[in-house]
């Protein structure tokens, strides 16, 4: 119980916290059939409840609120996040992916193995931007953040962990298995269930993105921030496209420009990149910093 003291504190809290309720709670009789009833459980407990289709907004901001809670208290000023495929090697995979790929998908293969090189410049990347170590007001910034799986990805989280720096992973939850690679930081590994929300906290603390070759994920992320940036929706900030080759192959820029569902200045937010140099050298310049 209280201390007789607090109670005369005008300081003091005089409602019992949650997690001093929940204790009450365990505490208490167990053997009825109204306690032991569904109804009987605390809101906050009942996972059941929690579950249902009505309570889809508290869901959403309970996603919304606990990444920014955990990433507030782990000092986190900024970020910069990383996206791309899940499918292309490591330089050390590649040979084996072609070598071990059926006839019919030996070019796919080979095309993705031809790739490598971007997960070692993702891999560098995030190596040279964590070794930076930049703090500013006392928070970390340019915190290497990815989409918590393989591939890009793992070569993001990879580098950071190579520099013995922290790095986030943002997972969710898909029908097929997909667990956070071995390389992000255990207490920055969060998990959505809800795309929006996931997408939502990749760019509230990005000062910078890199993006490398990917599919309808990479595609999603890329042309939504491009989107929040031309609205004016979000202040612009770095938005590094690695793998002009591949990027104009698969994207007219310059058509969807001359069509005039664009402006041709609009395609200025976009810096091109080959390597993580190329990439650090264009954030230092928007961002007046000392390379």
């Amino acid at each position: 119980m209280t201390d007789k003291k607090d109670d005369h504190d005008l300081g003091d809290r005089k409602f019992y916290p949650a997690e001093q309720e929940q204790k009450f709670y365990e505490a208490g009789p167990r053997s009825t059939p109204q306690t032991e009833h569904p109804a009987y459980k605390l809101a906050f407990q009942d996972h059941d409840f929690l579950l249902r289709d009505e309570l889809r907004p508290v869901r959403f901001q309970l996603e919304l609120l606990k990444p920014e809670m955990l990433l507030d208290e782990a000092g986190v000023g900024s970020t910069l996040v990383m996206y791309g495929s899940a499918r292309i090697p490591s330089p050390d995979a590649a040979e084996d992916l072609v070598a071990n790929a059926p006839e019919e998908g030996k070019q796919v293969a080979k095309n993705l193995a031809a790739k490598a090189k971007y997960y070692q410049e993702a891999f560098n990347l995030a190596k040279m931007v964590s070794e930076k170590a930049i703090v500013e007001n006392g928070k970390r910034q340019f915190v290497v953040t990815s989409g918590g799986g393989p591939s890009i990805m793992e070569a993001a989280n990879r580098g950071a962990s190579e520099a013995g720096a922290e790095s986030i992973g943002l997972n969710i939850i898909l029908p097929h298995e997909q667990a956070p690679n071995a390389y992000v930081t255990p207490y920055l590994s969060l998990n959505f269930h809800y795309f929006a929300l996931r997408k939502m906290h990749f760019l509230l603390r990005a000062r910078a993105v890199a993006v490398f070759p990917g599919g309808f994920g990479t595609f999603d992320e890329f042309f939504e921030l491009l989107t929040l940036i031309q609205t004016g929706k979000m202040k612009r900030i770095p938005i590094v496209l690695f793998g002009k080759d591949f990027w104009t192959r698969v994207v007219d820029f310059e058509a969807i420009a001359d069509e005039g569902t664009i402006s041709h200045k609009d395609l200025d937010l976009i810096h091109w990149a080959e390597t993580a140099e190329d990439a650090w050298a264009h954030i230092a310049e928007f961002y007046e910093l000392n390379r």
